[in-house]
């Protein structure tokens, strides 16, 4: 799994960036925002690497917020990377967390390849998420988002899991999923 990429701008398209690592270039799908950011010939890319049947793609991102708002987009049933980097182009993470948290569907509807019946799914999915992309990166600990992550693979609802996390002690990521568990079996 590549997580991030350094290397030198060969290409550069609104959507897309060659970049040369040691002599192997690499095509990176990127959003508008990331590729506005881009502007030395030397750059360092946080990636999300997709793998398919018929494809292997990377995508790029500038930032970390953007890179998980993202990851996340691309969980939600009918949203794809394409829709995802369409959002990520439109909007950065946290106007896309006031659009979130406002539950603004016309807003959503700006962005290219999003109908008023993805909206209101993808407004459903993220609620909560806003907090996060609003508070930005800087407050967003690893721990905490694996952990919650993790719980929510498992089957929990995200205002427990977030209500439960507030909650917890633990910084560590394993240590915080054993306590969150044990706290959310007791409702």
């Amino acid at each position: 799994m590549i997580i991030g990429i350094e290397g030198i701008v060969e290409h550069k398209e609104p959507t897309v960036v060659h970049l040369n690592v040691h002599g192997l270039v690499y095509e990176v799908f990127v959003s508008l925002q990331t590729s506005s950011a881009l502007s030395s010939e030397s750059v360092k890319l946080l990636t999300t690497h997709i793998i398919r049947e018929d494809a292997q793609q990377l995508f790029g991102f500038f930032t970390k917020s953007e890179k998980i708002l993202f990851d996340r987009l691309i969980k939600i049933s009918g949203v794809g990377p394409k829709v995802g980097l369409a959002i990520c182009s439109t909007y950065g993470p946290s106007d896309f967390g006031k659009i979130i948290a406002s539950g603004d569907i016309n807003g959503l509807k700006k962005v290219p390849g999003i109908g008023p019946k993805s909206a209101g799914r993808i407004l459903v999915e993220l609620n909560g998420f806003d907090i996060e992309l609003m508070q930005g990166e800087s407050t967003l600990t690893s721990s905490g988002s694996e952990a919650a992550m993790a719980l929510e693979s498992l089957g929990f609802k995200k205002d427990q899991i977030a209500k439960t996390l507030a909650k917890c002690v633990e910084t560590e990521t394993a240590a915080l999923v054993k306590e969150a568990l044990r706290k959310l079996q007791k409702l």
